[in-house]
Order: C-alpha cells, then structure tokens, then sequence
C-alpha cells in the first residue's frame, strides 16, 4: 500500500497526499454485510444540536466488521479486500468453508485467495486468531481483546500494532502502540500481525473540502470567542486566553482525567509515554 503525491494544478491539488487505492480488490461491498448508516449532523434525539462541527459528509454504509472471530477451526479464503469509509484500516472479505461470509480487518500482508483460520489450534501466521496463551512471546499483534469473548477492543486503526512481550500466569504483558505496558487475561483473543494501510498517517487532505466530505464542519477555536461564548474568550487585541480550558470550563492540558480508582489501574505496568 502505497501513497500518491499529486502534481499541483490546482491550489487544492497542490499539498494532496493520498493513500493508493492499489491493493483494494472490489470496488463494492457484499450485500448481506451492509447496512444503511444515519447521521446524526451532532443533533439528538430532540434536534438540539449537541455535538459542534459535525454535519454533511457523504453517505456511507456500514459494512459488518466480525471483531469476535468465534468460527474455530474453520478455515476462510480471502475473496477480496476492500475499503471501508467508517475506520482507516481496510478490510477483507472472508468466505468460510461452510459457506459463511465476513468481513475482517485485513492486516499487513494479506493477500486474496489466502487462508485464514481461528481458534486455539490455529497457527501464529499473520490474519489467524489465537488466545494470547497460544501465542509465541514477542509475536506482534492486533485486535486484542479486553475479555474473552467480548470482541476485540484494541489496536484496530490503520498501521497500529502490539507486541506479547511475556507471560505472566493467566495473564499476557502487551506492549500497546502508546508505549504502555498492560496485563490482559491470557484467554483473550488476539490476530498475528499489524494492521495494514500503514501509510494512512502520511495523508494530507489538501483542502478544506476534503474534510466536509468527512462530515467535519468548520472549528472555531475558543480563543477568538466572546467572554459569553467560552472561558478563554475576550481581551483586547490577540490575547491568549489564560489557561486552556474546555467550554464548560474544564482545564484541557495537563489535568489528568483518569478516574484514580479506576479497577483497570492495577493491569496498567507502565504508563504511556507523555
């Protein structure tokens, strides 16, 4: 997965990076994965707008991404691999051997007409998933779960990855892309290799309108409000505001905001790095 750099004839044109469309396979999603998706334009259920700078944006479908992996010991071919609008990674289309389909996050290195398989038998080769007990130390990994069964929560966007770094009783030590170090139930399923898209953190939009079609709507910084519109707002000429804060008046750097006596806490190892 490539990038390309556009040559600039148009101002729009003229610092547009954007991913290759190289690899993608298919050009439409399978049917019976799909789904129409509402938005919401940041309003709630009573149209009071709740959310500021999200509106318009192009339709998309929600395509069914199976995080749970739960079909053990049935092998799936790679029939194509394709884009998704709702998350950066791409992802693959899977067809069973007893003729289920599902869509997987493709990591790095899958190819069509390859064969993945999950469950504990499974071999540690990259798209398989396996509980972390059966993976080999130092194996890297995505898609991990927080609790047998429940899906994987973990290290899902384009070209992000973890590393089993040892074994601790029931528990696995991951090593997460923050740098954290955390323990996580050795029962929990993870997928071998890192996901792939990689060069999506090399992209630049080019133009405004490119994040309209995202669904983002213009962001006015709090410092060039009035006082009646935001605690940094006011003053004479360009002034800074004072200590950056949220609308409500919440400190924004530096305030930790992680609950102390959050029960995870005691899993954390080490903290990611500032």
């Amino acid at each position: 997965m490539g990038i390309r750099k556009l040559k600039p004839t148009t101002p729009g044109q003229r610092h547009k990076v954007i991913g290759a469309f190289d690899k993608i396979t298919a050009s439409t999603p399978e049917k019976s994965l799909v789904v129409g998706k509402k938005s919401t334009g940041g309003r709630n259920n009573t149209g009071k707008m709740t959310m500021r700078y999200i509106g318009g944006g192009h339709k998309q479908k929600y395509r069914f991404v199976d995080f749970k992996r739960n079909k053990d010991g049935i092998p799936a071919t790679v029939k194509s691999i394709e884009y998704d609008p709702n998350r950066t990674s791409r992802i693959a289309l899977l067809y069973y051997a007893d003729g289920a389909k599902s869509y997987i996050i493709a990591p790095n290195g899958l190819e069509v007409g390859q064969t993945v398989v999950s469950g504990s038998n499974a071999a540690p080769e990259v798209g398989n998933t396996l509980p972390m007990a059966n993976i080999p130390v130092g194996t890297i990994i995505h898609n991990i779960e927080l609790r047998p069964g429940q899906g994987a929560k973990l290290v899902r966007s384009a070209g992000a990855f973890a590393q089993l770094t040892s074994k601790e009783g029931d528990y696995a030590i991951i090593k997460m892309p923050s740098g954290e170090t955390r323990k996580i139930l050795a029962a929990c399923k993870a997928t071998i290799g890192s996901v792939g898209n990689s060069d999506h953190g090399l992209e630049k939009s080019g133009k405004a309108g490119r994040s309209r079609w995202l669904g983002r709507r213009p962001h006015n910084r709090g410092v060039v409000m009035n006082p009646v519109d935001h605690p940094m707002g006011g003053g004479e000429g360009r002034a800074s505001g004072g200590h950056p804060r949220s609308r409500n008046g919440l400190y924004a750097k530096g305030l930790k905001t992680r609950a102390p006596k959050k029960h995870s806490s005691k899993y954390i190892i080490e903290r990611r790095k500032k």
